[in-house]
């Protein structure tokens, strides 16, 4: 097939029901509906004269055909984006550029107010998109430019990212005001006797305490398991619930704080791009602009 015979917008297409598996995810991210979508992949089908996508409970699932061009569909779209793009210059004061940037909740909470603001000042036209990529696809997505950086943990799976701390933050035990723990010795099984919150997307989710605890046979009692941070607040508030954090998340949280009675490495908040963005100067502008920020770098 000549590439004069497909129209090069429906690579984009591809590209993004790989990357979403799903038909409206992709027609979403592409603000175009979904019959569109559909009617893309039938012409794609048609060219290439392979399903490319089989419907599945578990979403749009690739054929062994559509996973041996994925790569090579998205490295060609990047370079293609790239090109577009003066990639020696970026005005920031006259770019509408939409950023796409991937973090969490409670991150959102510590850096989104200043990147706002320095984004409100120095490019007072362009718009921000912050969601929540999964940590297994993380480094693909900033890989096909499906997010421009993101705001996470260290990850495993960081080949060609180029990353910079934002901070550095010891775990400590957070409880109410008042909390009957308060009044006596802080030990580990003062810990282990408390009734716990934990925080985590995953639905077996463990944090790094538990893996500790793990290692010398021991298990914490955890009571409420969230997705979010969004409830810890009241909930520990309105409780003898305890809640493992970082010493910043817990100050924000209005709660007092104990010492952990465990050794537990600080937790990192990186900055993080893919070398493929190099060629793209409104994210290296971004990366740079973010990593200057005034954020306390250890607590």
């Amino acid at each position: 097939m000549k590439l004069t015979q497909i129209d090069l917008n429906l690579f984009v297409v591809f590209d993004t029901i790989y990357a979403e598996r799903n038909l409206t995810r992709a027609a979403d991210r592409l603000s175009i509906t979904q019959p569109a979508v559909s009617n893309a992949l039938a012409r794609l089908r048609t060219n290439f004269k392979d399903p490319l996508f089989i419907r599945t409970s578990s979403g749009m699932q690739p054929t062994a055909f559509a996973e041996s061009i994925a790569d090579r569909v998205a490295e060609a779209l990047q370079s293609l984006q790239i090109a577009a793009q003066p990639a020696v210059f970026f005005n920031p004061a006259a770019s509408d550029r939409r950023f796409q940037i991937s973090m969490l909740d409670f991150n959102e909470a510590t850096f989104l107010p200043l990147i706002g603001r320095a984004l409100q000042k120095e490019a007072p036209s362009t718009t921000l998109h912050s969601f929540r990529v999964p940590r297994a696809e993380l480094r693909p997505s900033l890989e096909r430019g499906h997010v421009d950086l993101a705001i996470d943990i260290p990850l495993n799976d960081n080949a060609d990212l180029i990353s910079h701390t934002l901070r550095s933050e010891k775990f400590v035990c957070a409880v109410r005001k008042g909390h009957p723990v308060l009044h006596d010795e802080f030990t580990l099984d003062s810990y282990l006797a408390l009734g716990h919150v934990h925080v985590s997307g995953r639905p077996r989710g463990r944090g790094a305490v538990d893996i500790a605890l793990r290692r010398m046979r021991l298990k914490r009692n955890i009571i409420f398991q969230l997705q979010s941070y969004l409830a810890v607040n009241r909930l520990v508030q309105n409780s003898d619930l305890a809640v493992t954090v970082t010493a910043g998340w817990a100050r924000a949280l209005n709660l007092e704080v104990l010492q952990l009675p465990i050794d537990l490495a600080p937790m990192e908040i990186k900055l993080h791009r893919h070398v493929r963005s190099n060629g793209d100067a409104a994210i290296v502008w971004l990366f740079d602009l973010i990593k200057d920020l005034p954020v306390t770098l250890h607590d």
